[in-house]
């Protein structure tokens, strides 16, 4: 942790996300904090390789490390510029539905991953409710998440899990940007 992570005030400490309750990365990043893959030790899920993996606690503040972490797994595989800052909001924006959306106990896992000229980041939360895409009043405080991620992705979806929740992707072509 930097010092612009040390907390301010007693009340922001209470309110973060700290790193050390943060698990998933790469497990070779330099000067990361002991980062494990998911599942444990990387391996291969479905015979193909495991993609390391975030998990968080379903909360609002949640949006920030999950940035900073989707952002790091991009950069180590070259992903910069307006790509890189496009990314970086879609991410935050399907983390906070996850949180405001998803059961208030449950866990938000992200995963980050590029094939080619084509990114892709996928949230997986435990509420089975479907996201919709809104398109609030010009005055709305809020509601405009799945908008952007549909408006400024390649492509997005979502893969239902049943009563286990689901999984909002998007994908960006880096070549387009």
């Amino acid at each position: 942790m930097g010092d612009a992570d040390v907390p301010r005030a007693k009340a922001a400490e209470s309110s973060r996300t700290h790193l050390r309750s943060i698990t998933g990365g790469r497990q070779d990043a330099p000067g990361s904090a002991s980062p494990t893959a998911f599942p444990p030790g990387g391996g291969s899920v479905g015979g193909r390789a495991a993609r390391p993996e975030l998990s968080l606690p379903a909360r609002t503040s949640s949006g920030r490390p999950a940035r900073h972490w989707v952002m790091n797994e991009l950069a180590a595989d070259g992903v910069y510029g307006l790509a890189n800052q496009i990314i970086e909001l879609l991410t935050g924006e399907l983390v906070a539905n996850s949180a405001l959306h998803g059961p208030a106990d449950g866990t938000i896992r992200v995963t980050a991953w590029r094939t080619g000229a084509i990114v892709r980041v996928a949230v997986r939360d435990e509420s089975p409710a479907e996201p919709v895409v809104r398109h609030p009043e010009v005055t709305a405080a809020s509601g405009r998440g799945l908008l952007l991620v549909a408006t400024l992705s390649t492509d997005w979806g979502i893969e239902r899990h049943g009563a286990d929740g689901k999984t909002v992707w998007f994908s960006v072509d880096l070549d387009r940007h």
